[in-house]
């Protein structure tokens, strides 16, 4: 008895959803890219007390003042003779710290905050939509300085400016994720068998509208690490001797060496920019690999 060779499109729809999902990401190149870059940036936190000790305080030699790029500083030296390569390594540990702490934060308030608004509706949704447009009629980084600036500059008070302007991002997603799935048969299934309004929000609509959450989560991860330079770059995220990539640049402009030692400022910009550019390509990737009718997956 023979078996018949069976169709890329029948192997598609015999493979698990798992599977459909990393088979669409491995074939998306901006998701590999990004993968890979947020991957290493990840790895060189993580091992950076390892890979390079340091001490803002001890490791600073003031007779290798700005020195050039050598084999010995690979980046060079700021003012104060601190090795840039070693500051530029422990910077991606706040960065990353920011984006994560940050966006987790917004993701649970504003999803919690649109899930409740679609499914009360409305007061409840009136009210949590006015407070959503209030929100947005300010520029996010406008906003976050506003919010520093109340309550003082640091990383913490950083990372909560960022989140609250995040939120109504959040907000919206869910929102319309419950609009969309509210009148669902299975919906309509849990409250017949008497589930409550939470446990079909928490348990039914939630799991079954992450993926737009998951790819906005992955976006703003990058637009938090570029407000968190921004904040340090006005002198109002984290605080010196801190290594954060913004304040590093401030130093550089701060003490006038941003032409005559360009390397203080050029590779802390470079992390940013590379920070930024992999979480967007890999939520290039996640969309593609999450959302089957895209068009580029579906190449």
């Amino acid at each position: 008895m023979t078996t018949a060779t069976a169709t890329p499109e029948r192997k598609a729809q015999l493979e698990t959803p798992t599977a459909q999902i990393w088979r669409r990401f491995r074939a998306s190149s901006p998701g590999k890219v990004g993968g890979i870059i947020v991957l290493m940036f990840i790895v060189l936190a993580l091992l950076a007390p390892i890979l390079k000790p340091y001490d803002a305080f001890k490791d600073r030699s003031y007779r290798d003042r700005l020195t050039p790029p050598s084999t010995s500083h690979i980046f060079g030296t700021d003012n104060l003779g601190r090795d840039v390569a070693t500051r530029v390594l422990h910077g991606s540990r706040i960065s990353l710290q920011v984006g994560l702490i940050s966006v987790s934060l917004a993701a649970v308030v504003g999803t919690l905050l649109g899930l409740i608004a679609g499914f009360f509706r409305g007061r409840v949704d009136a009210g949590i939509d006015w407070g959503t447009n209030i929100l947005l009629a300010f520029p996010g980084t406008l906003l976050a300085i506003a919010i520093v600036a109340v309550r003082g500059p640091g990383l913490t008070n950083t990372m909560l400016a960022i989140s609250v302007t995040q939120i109504p991002v959040y907000v919206r997603i869910a929102r319309s994720m419950v609009y969309s799935l509210r009148e669902q048969d299975f919906i309509h299934a849990a409250e017949a068998l008497g589930a409550s309004s939470w446990r079909q929000m928490l348990v039914h609509v939630l799991p079954n509208g992450l993926s737009p959450l998951i790819v906005q989560s992955t976006l703003t991860i990058g637009t938090a690490t570029l407000e968190a330079a921004a904040l340090g770059f006005l002198g109002l995220g984290a605080q010196p001797p801190q290594p954060e990539w913004g304040t590093m640049i401030a130093d550089a402009f701060q003490i006038g060496v941003a032409t005559t030692a360009p390397w203080t400022m050029i590779f802390p910009g470079l992390a940013i920019l590379l920070t930024v550019l992999g979480f967007n390509l890999l939520g290039d990737g996640l969309r593609d690999a999450l959302d089957p009718k895209s068009q580029r997956a579906a190449k």
